[in-house]
């Protein structure tokens, strides 16, 4: 159960981080509505979409740790972050930014991420 509780908090994380680290791309752009936001004002809201980033994080961290009882080295959390990070981006790019396609190259880099998904946990 374990492992289900770290990779779905791992998720909502990765989903309030790209939100932070990406959205104001879109929500605040110079053509927009909100395009005269000052900058500090969206690193305000980016920190506080940061917030329920590591609300999710850091739970998902220590239940998933070997060191902490969980099913997880400290490797396999990282490796495992950095999956979803990038599921989770590809999706926000596609749905958010509906100009981003992915060519043959972006499918080649994912395959071999799957690659070291594998021997990460393979060792």
């Amino acid at each position: 159960m374990k492992y289900i509780y770290t990779i779905g908090l791992l998720i909502l994380s990765n989903a309030f981080m790209t939100l932070a680290w990406y959205g104001h791309l879109k929500f605040f752009n110079k053509d927009g509505p909100h395009g005269t936001t000052p900058l500090w004002a969206i690193v305000l809201l980016s920190w506080g979409l940061a917030f329920f980033e590591y609300c999710f994080q850091v739970p998902a961290n220590r239940i998933g740790s070997s060191e902490m009882g969980g099913p997880f080295s400290l490797v396999q959390l990282k490796i495992i972050q950095e999956v979803i990070t990038l599921i989770i981006f590809m999706i926000f790019s596609v749905v958010v930014f509906k100009n981003m396609q992915f060519t043959k190259n972006h499918l080649i880099g994912f395959a071999l991420l799957v690659g070291a998904v594998y021997f990460i946990f393979k060792g």
